[in-house]
């Protein structure tokens, strides 16, 4: 009978100790998705809007003249810039190549470079939330 009861009381701490291990994970894991979600959160506040007043190349997308507006969605450890067209019908998502920090006197503003007769956006500079998001641009020989 002793040893009914070691092997119950063994399988049952067993058994409790399994539970409480399954316990302790969902906790972290629930406790992660609140701190990951104010993160997530702030990545989507840049947003605004801009516009045109000529054709634009914005890395692999041709954008006509008109308003957009944009927002910044993180996706891992990468940021995208999502464009929508107002009137224009042209929606884009492209990859940022890199962000940086504004300097210190810097305003909102697009940073055209003209390339063979072209417009490429080079730079979107965001201080209002902290950030200047740069972008590939082809180089001059790559065009001829």
């Amino acid at each position: 009978m002793r040893s009914i009861r070691t092997l119950f009381g063994t399988t049952l701490c067993t058994s409790l100790r399994t539970s409480s291990r399954t316990f302790a994970y969902a906790a972290v894991l629930g406790l992660s998705m609140f701190t990951l979600q104010p993160t997530l959160a702030a990545a989507e506040d840049a947003h605004g809007s801009f516009t045109l007043s000529h054709e634009v190349h914005w890395q692999k997308v041709l954008l006509r003249p008109g308003d957009y507006t944009f927002s910044i969605k993180t996706m891992g450890a990468s940021e995208f810039l999502v464009l929508h067209g107002l009137g224009t019908g042209t929606d884009a998502m492209m990859l940022v190549n890199d962000v940086e920090s504004p300097k210190a006197d810097e305003s909102s503003r697009l940073v055209l470079v003209s390339r063979d007769g072209q417009s490429f956006v080079s730079t979107m500079a965001l201080p209002e939330y902290d950030m200047t998001l740069r972008f590939a641009v082809p180089s001059e020989s790559a065009l001829k």
